[in-house]
């Protein structure tokens, strides 16, 4: 152990016991081990560090008056060895006191300490594995296998208390070993039922999937379980005359018998089938195909949330895993519906109704049901995950616990408040435990008096019953508070069905013209548009009504924002989720608003996928894309079970998420040059994502070339890494190896023709159009002998036409060129041939002439759409990269793809005026915002350009016109004095 290890620990052991002489050690347990400073700041990190955790179980064995010398004791040899020494000396000198309060206030544990004398003798010698061990032990051979799991049921339950009691073991561990026992009971029950009926049978093709707290490893103390019965008609054992339906029913009824049963023994499990589909029409074991078909066509909302905690539990595992895969989308769905959230508040608020009773804190209270109980954390926790899961596979545990801490460090949900919930939920469950250990009942509500409520206290280890509420109210009454903010009541009025009074309404929103929108909600209203026929969907139109025409009246340009809005709703197939998910978020409707009023582009992709506001929950959405291998293995990511044409659609949606969410970048004030590189990685990730998925899925079919691979070339603003919305992808494809060579696999081909399938078929993944639009545009003319040569050529074949045969305007191009597919062995190869191209000796009064010439036939035949096509217009964006490119050859020097970095080299060696940088900074800046916002390259509208103007770092649109002005003079200037001595010519 390091010094410094040692004195933390010395520092915070100083906290840790005068934490512990005020609060007791059980209210301690709780203030100092489960968060981060002895003050109970809740700010502290969720995890405890190891210094703590050793600081705070020495804190926990002294006592009172420690002595210096006790300390030193403790030092001098293993922490480690000394805490479990303490521990078990504790144990072992406490269990007598841990003995008295069980039979005092426990009359069930009391029972089974004479019942159960060997798990005692354990707990005794303070060894509580060993008492668990003597536990799963405790049923005679003789016993069948009922009477066997009820015996050892009957002692897990002391041996737990024991341990929970003791402090030896955590919530976790204690409901782990119940979950488990559960597990194993089932498992025995079901062997039971299919050796009875079927002896020589395989016991395949019948599952039991646990739900609830069962599902996650939560159990109660005294809980039942909720399984749901599952069968496969085609291997499970079933008689010749007996129908496997029967067979399957006869099957699961035994093993809830076995379970329920009852005698002097006790019971193994509650067993509860009510949790199945439609459970009162359908019977208790079900076919696994019928349970698919329900769960994706007719299943509640609040079913899709009961899976979040659904695993194989017992039988046929693998029958189990696999359906719980094919109903994955079922659960966790890419875009949000929220009907299932919806379901999962109103089920809490219909909870808080039915169990009136148990709402207020006091004797009576609800653990669980009650306002502030167990059920909110736990429902709090399943609705950011349903809203957040289907994109972050890293929060879909089914564990309460877990599940807050995943969503923490996300950052859906702050720390400090998963850091509170989870302190809340270790002690309602535990104090829930120890209501049903008095009696084995099933039971979650605090005594009705305060007789019984000291009883419980008194078990616990408290003085009496003030105490345990005065230690469960804070942690209820703010558990109640946070799970109120998912629902909160709002203050917007409807929206009137009268026409004159909505038209007053819409006036005091600070509508100038509210017969437009007044003519729009009524035509909404009225069923005209597809997406608004059903009742439901104008019902949840009607909530968002107000929150929504009210962030449209303050929109920069409401009536443009109001007619996108008419048409992106027109578009849509459903409208129920897109208005549900606005109500839910109202700073999403404000951000919507922006979109619609400033950006088209972004109007028109919602309307082909108004689930791309989802993403934007996330405030990581505003955040600069991550590294390209980073997005690349994010947009590879499958579920299991998922095949190639499933990885296509989904990294189409996930590069389709990262696009919109830049561009909004843009809307929200972003900066544009930051974004332009985002949209460079996110293409480069998706090159890297869609070309490996590919090229693999080809490789199954043709095998590998030997010694060949697939090579892709970016070359313009892709090279350049700074993209707009709409830039298309320039590539080229080449191979490695022996064109000669071919393939090894099935379906063989030759190399030549292998490579160019593949080339093929990775640009149909990038630019294939499918409901969501198309991904990417994708010409590839620029490769060898342009459109007429082969898609894909080898690389030996490349260099001898760079060499031999290419035009000047291709090696002008290759100033932009990088490679973005392929191994880093033959990424190099390429750059070799790429840097021998560009650096080899030139005429250059020859390539100038060209590239005069060139420029002159750009203008004659693409001319500018307007004087703010920042692109084409004489002094823009294409003058500009005409004269750094020249500049290159000419000075034979900055080959950087990236033009801001070549027009620094430039500039730095007094090739250039520095002037140009900060003209190609402004034209730069107007291009990427102007494709979003104008993408015709005509002026912007009014409402839009103070927007453009500050992405451009400009006061208002006059200082960015005069700006623009001098930019372009400047271009204008420089490359008429480059291109001057030749205009003649060309």
């Amino acid at each position: 152990m390091s010094i410094k290890f040692s004195k933390q620990i010395h520092h915070i052991v100083g906290q840790a016991i005068a934490r512990r002489r005020v609060c007791g050690p059980q209210r301690f347990s709780y203030s100092f081990i489960g968060r981060g400073k002895a003050n109970g700041d809740n700010t502290a990190k969720f995890a405890v560090s190891p210094q703590r955790w050793l600081a705070s179980h020495f804190a926990l064995h002294l006592h009172g008056g420690e002595t210096g010398e006790a300390r030193k004791s403790f030092w001098n040899s293993s922490p480690l060895r000394a805490i479990a020494r303490l521990d078990k000396e504790k144990m072992v000198s406490n269990w007598p006191q841990i003995e008295a309060r069980i039979r005092a206030h426990s009359p069930f544990l009391a029972r089974a300490l004479e019942r159960y004398p060997t798990v005692v003798a354990q707990m005794a010698q303070g060894d509580m594995d060993g008492a668990l061990a003597a536990a799963h032990a405790a049923a005679d051979p003789q016993d069948g296998v009922a009477r066997s799991l009820r015996r050892r049921r009957g002692a897990i339950a002391l041996a737990v208390a024991g341990a929970d009691l003791s402090g030896a073991w955590d919530l976790d561990r204690v409901t782990r070993t119940l979950s488990d026992f559960a597990d194993q009971a089932l498992e025995e029950a079901i062997a039971a039922a299919m050796q009875e009926r079927y002896p020589d049978a395989d016991h395949k093709g019948f599952v039991v999937l646990a739900l609830g707290k069962h599902g996650s490893r939560e159990l109660n103390y005294s809980s039942d379980i909720d399984p749901i019965l599952l069968y496969d008609p085609a291997t499970l054992p079933h008689g010749a005359r007996e129908d496997v339906a029967d067979a399957a029913v006869r099957i699961g009824r035994r093993v809830s018998e076995l379970l329920n049963a009852r005698d002097g023994d006790g019971y193994v499990f509650r067993v509860d089938l009510r949790l199945r589909p439609s459970p009162e029409a359908t019977p208790i074991a079900l076919p696994v195909d019928a349970a698919i078909g329900y769960y994706e066509s007719t299943a509640l909302g609040w079913e899709q949330a009961a899976f979040i905690r659904a695993r194989a539990a017992a039988g046929d595992k693998a029958l189990g895993e696999d359906f719980l895969r094919q109903i994955r989308p079922f659960v966790w769905r890419r875009s949000l519906d929220f009907s299932a959230i919806d379901a999962i508040v109103d089920i809490s608020r219909r909870i808080r109704d039915h169990y009136a009773q148990g709402q207020a804190f006091g004797p009576g209270y609800d653990l669980k049901r009650g306002r502030g109980g167990i059920r909110e954390v736990e429902f709090f926790a399943q609705v950011h995950q349903l809203i957040h899961g289907g994109r972050d596979p890293s929060l879909r545990s089914g564990n309460s616990r877990e599940a807050l801490r995943a969503l923490a460090e996300a950052g859906v949900i702050e720390p400090e408040v998963a850091t509170r919930l989870d302190e809340a939920y270790v002690l309602l469950r535990t104090i829930e435990h120890r209501l049903q250990m008095v009696e084995d009942r099933q039971t979650h509500e605090l005594p009705p008096t305060m007789a019984g409520v000291d009883n419980v206290a008194r078990l616990h280890g408290l003085e009496d019953g003030a105490a345990l509420l005065e230690l469960l109210r804070p942690q209820v009454e703010w558990v109640g508070r946070n799970y109120d903010r998912l629902s909160p009541d709002s203050d917007d009025a409807s929206m009137s069905q009268d026409g004159d009074k909505l038209k007053a309404q819409l006036t005091d929103m600070g509508f100038a013209d509210p017969d437009t929108p007044l003519a729009r909600i009524g035509r909404w209203r009225g069923g005209a548009v597809r997406a608004l026929r059903s009742a439901a969907s104008r019902e949840a139109l009607e909530q968002l009504l107000p929150g929504l025409m009210r962030a449209l009246a303050q929109a920069p340009d409401p009536t443009r924002a109001l007619n996108r809005l008419d048409d992106m709703i027109g578009r849509l197939p459903s409208a129920i989720n897109f208005f549900k998910l606005l109500a839910a978020r109202p700073a999403l409707v404000e951000l919507l608003a922006e979109v619609l009023s400033h950006a088209p582009t972004l109007a028109d992709a919602l309307g082909r996928r108004a689930e791309l506001l989802d993403g934007l929950i996330d405030a990581s959405a505003f955040d600069p894309p991550p590294s390209v291998p980073q997005m690349a293995a994010q947009f590879s990511a499958l579920e299991p079970g998922e095949d190639y044409q499933m990885l296509l659609d989904r990294v189409r949606q996930r590069v389709g998420d990262r696009r919109f969410a830049l561009g909004v970048q843009i809307i929200r004030g972003g900066d544009p040059m930051a974004v332009g590189r985002g949209y460079g990685r996110v293409a480069l990730a998706a090159i890297e994502a869609l070309g490996a998925a590919t090229v693999a899925e080809f490789e199954a079919a043709h095998g590998k070339v030997p010694g060949g691979e697939m090579l892709i070339l970016a070359l313009g603003r892709l090279g350049g890494g700074v993209l707009t919305h709409a830039s298309d992808l320039d590539l080229v494809y080449l191979f490695t190896g022996d064109f000669l060579a071919e393939s090894d696999g099935p379906k063989p081909l030759g190399a030549t023709q292998y490579f160019n399938r593949l080339g093929q078929r990775i640009t149909n993944a990038l630019s294939v159009h499918t409901a969501s639009g198309p991904l990417y545009e994708v010409d590839t003319r620029l490769r060898p002998s342009g459109a007429q040569g082969l898609l894909a050529v080898s690389l030996d074949s490349f260099a001898r036409y760079q060499r031999e045969e290419a035009w000047t305007w291709e090696h002008l191009a290759l100033t932009r060129a990088r490679p973005v597919f392929g191994s880093a062995r033959a990424r190099a190869a390429l750059d070799a041939v790429l840097k021998e191209t560009l650096e080899r000796p030139r005429d250059t009064e020859e390539l100038t002439r060209q590239a005069v010439k060139m420029r002159g036939d750009i203008a004659r035949h693409k001319p500018p759409a307007s004087e703010m096509d920042v692109k084409l217009v004489p002094g823009g964006l294409v003058d500009l990269e005409f004269l750094i490119h020249v500049s290159q050859f000419r000075h034979g020097m900055a080959f950087d793809p990236d033009l801001s970095v070549a027009l620094s080299q430039l500039v730095e060696a007094g090739h250039l005026p520095a002037a140009l940088i900060e003209a190609h900074d402004l034209i730069t800046r107007y291009l990427v915002v102007s494709r979003l916002v104008s993408p015709g390259s005509t002026e912007p509208p009014e409402a839009t350009r103070s927007l453009v103007a500050r992405a451009c770092g400009q006061a208002d649109w006059d200082a960015l016109l005069a700006s623009y002005a001098k930019a372009r003079q400047c271009v204008g200037d420089t490359w008429a004095a480059i291109a001057a001595p030749y205009q003649e010519d060309a």
